[in-house]
């Protein structure tokens, strides 16, 4: 019940807040690793300045965007002044916060508004693709207890049920610890006496003009053969990246390493608990007809094909699509677009599992999208949050309504148990609204009118009890002009004279 009572008291004030929280709330930003104690050398070699310096020397960038999450923006002045002090005056350093979406993607936005020709992306990275902007990546390194860590995950593994029969075990570390991923991977192969294969992240920019790629090396300790992983070994703390791997690797076993508490548990327990939960959000996204897609980043290259592909799926489906650009998602802001019914959020991999459990309407993923409006609508547990892997997909297997007679088929809500009418929007589909009174709007003051056709906003709107005021053109003379208020904010003075 205290659940319920809270989540009540959200919604009530995404719609009545006056903005006071907002402006008087204090943000609390404790960073990860605390380096007020270090020397100038280990500052320099945690942030990794002598191969950032050589990575700008080496492309002749001359304007160069220091981007840094909120945990990092007390380190931003004395690693700008370093980097100051061993590039010259003659190359342009920006520091970028507050980035317009995750700070794990790459700002592209703010880094144009200064022309910027290469970013320096500090802290934990989603490392997806950019399109426009050469990247380096800075992760930092943050220091591990490899031998404590070995064991933990050695005892761990031992402990589970398919301790017998693991022919390879995966290694995946946080990108803060990747500096340590080989000492590892050797060490658990050691003791495990099993293959052990890791991803060695190499990060490299282009010369100027081309995007930044990164290089994934696959180093298999003691492997023979490909097989498929039996065992997948986290090293880092719980989060997005966490949960990803959860979703996406449902059918193997899951062991996380956290390096601050020094213990390791299997995590894959709760992979049917995530996968319940966004099952569920599915089935209400099968009952929608009106979907908003949110744009949550401009900074991976293939976003603007997946839109345009989710676009076209929803077109075949007759269901009708807006676009949205909100920047950060929050409930405040959704709650202004109530005739959508559903949210398609095209992020990157990190930012795209939303819980939508604070927000009025559920927010799906491109891949729940082509379940919930597909053909086959059975669920094998499969989970891609990876663009390159959803336009690969066959567009073909969405469900198509056209050959529907008449359109009007009843459909099953397994949300509510009872039967619902879909409405359908586009070619073919009967219009929205009909030819009334009330289904025309005024264009323009010489009394041009537009019959309302195909359009969940307009319909919504005809449907509403309040639909704003009343231009009543022509009915009521014009007041008087007057003088308005003037002074500061803190004190107006009301004088009103007419002019």
């Amino acid at each position: 019940m205290p659940n319920t009572v809270s989540g009540m008291t959200e919604s009530t004030t995404s719609f009545s807040n006056s903005g006071e929280t907002i402006i008087s709330r204090k943000i609390d930003v404790l960073p990860d690793v605390s380096t007020s104690s270090l020397s100038e050398d280990e500052f320099a070699e945690y942030y990794d300045v002598v191969r950032t310096v050589d990575e700008i020397v080496k492309g002749g960038y001359k304007c160069v965007a220091l981007q840094f999450p909120d945990e990092l923006l007390g380190d931003s002045v004395p690693l700008f002044k370093v980097l100051r002090s061993r590039l010259g005056e003659e190359i342009g350093l920006y520091t970028l916060a507050d980035t317009s979406y995750g700070s794990c993607c790459v700002d592209e936005v703010a880094s144009q508004h200064i022309n910027a020709d290469v970013v320096v992306h500090y802290g934990h990275a989603c490392l997806s693709q950019t399109s426009q902007i050469p990247v380096i990546y800075v992760f930092g390194r943050k220091p591990i207890d490899v031998l404590n860590c070995v064991a933990e995950l050695t005892n761990s593994i031992r402990e589970s049920s398919r301790a017998c029969s693991v022919e390879r075990v995966l290694l995946r570390c946080d990108v803060v610890y990747s500096h340590k991923a080989t000492e590892i991977a050797e060490r658990l192969y050691i003791t495990l006496g099993r293959p052990v294969q890791y991803r060695k992240i190499i990060l490299k920019a282009e010369p100027l003009g081309q995007p930044a790629r990164r290089v994934g090396e696959n180093q298999r300790v003691g492997a023979t053969d490909e097989v498929a992983e039996d065992i997948i070994l986290y090293v880092g703390p719980e989060s997005l990246s966490l949960t990803n791997l959860l979703v996406t690797h449902g059918s193997s076993e899951i062991h996380a390493y956290d390096p601050v508490s020094r213990q390791a548990r299997i995590e894959s327990r709760l992979t049917n608990k995530l996968l319940m939960r966004r099952y569920a959000i599915v089935q209400k996204a099968r009952d929608a007809d009106v979907f908003g897609i949110l744009v949550g980043t401009l900074g991976v290259a293939s976003y603007l094909p997946l839109i345009s592909r989710i676009r076209k799926l929803l077109v075949r489906a007759q269901k009708k699509s807006y676009t949205i650009s909100v920047g950060k998602l929050n409930p405040s802001k959704l709650a202004n677009f109530l005739e959508i019914e559903c949210f398609v959020l095209v992020a990157c991999p990190e930012n795209s599992l939303i819980d939508s459990r604070e927000f009025f309407k559920p927010i799906i993923t491109p891949f729940e999208l082509e379940i919930a409006i597909g053909a086959d609508r059975s669920w094998t547990g499969e989970y891609i949050l990876d663009f390159g892997l959803l336009l690969g997909r066959d567009v073909a297997s969405v469900e198509d309504v056209d050959s529907d007679e008449d359109g009007q088929r009843p459909e099953f809500s397994l949300v509510t148990g009872k039967y619902r009418k879909a409405k359908r929007f586009g070619s073919g589909a009967p219009p929205v609204s009909d030819e009334t009174s009330s289904a025309v709007a005024l264009r323009n003051n010489e009394g041009v009118v537009s019959i309302l056709r195909d359009s969940a906003a307009a319909q919504f709107l005809k449907d509403r009890t309040y639909r704003g005021l009343e231009t009543r053109v022509g009915q009521d003379m014009p007041s008087t002009l007057e003088q308005g208020r003037s002074g500061i904010a803190r004190g107006y003075s009301d004088d009103h004279r007419p002019i």
